[in-house]
């Protein structure tokens, strides 16, 4: 992290905050949309009768697990840092002044060129 004057960061932190909560919303739709399509392939295999349940197959637990990491677990871990950019940014906005040194993220650096 990288110390910058308060007022130097101030106008790109609202701007920063609002893209990190859509990337939030963004991963958020796409957990949301992987656990909707398990349900409804869960619900399809269990509708299914014995008979066509012995040739459809179904996904072995490991494929089962693997999918979960790819598609929930590291997406959460990818959200929670996001969080923490975001409250960490509000902390700079609600309790520095604009002489303050503050701590910037390497993303927020980028920002700010």
């Amino acid at each position: 992290m990288n110390k910058r004057k308060a007022a130097e960061v101030y106008p790109f932190l609202e701007a920063f905050i609002a893209r990190k909560e859509e990337q939030i919303a963004e991963i958020e739709q796409a957990v949301q949309r992987y656990e909707k399509k398990r349900m409804i392939e869960e619900r399809n295999y269990q509708s299914m009768s014995a008979l066509r349940r012995m040739f459809a197959g179904k996904k072995p637990d490991h494929h089962l697990a693997v999918e979960y990491i790819h598609y929930v677990k590291k997406p959460m871990e990818q959200i929670r840092k996001l969080r923490l950019e975001i409250e960490n940014a509000r902390d700079i906005l609600q309790q520095s002044r604009p002489t303050d040194l503050v701590n910037v993220s390497e993303e927020l650096e980028k920002e700010l060129g």
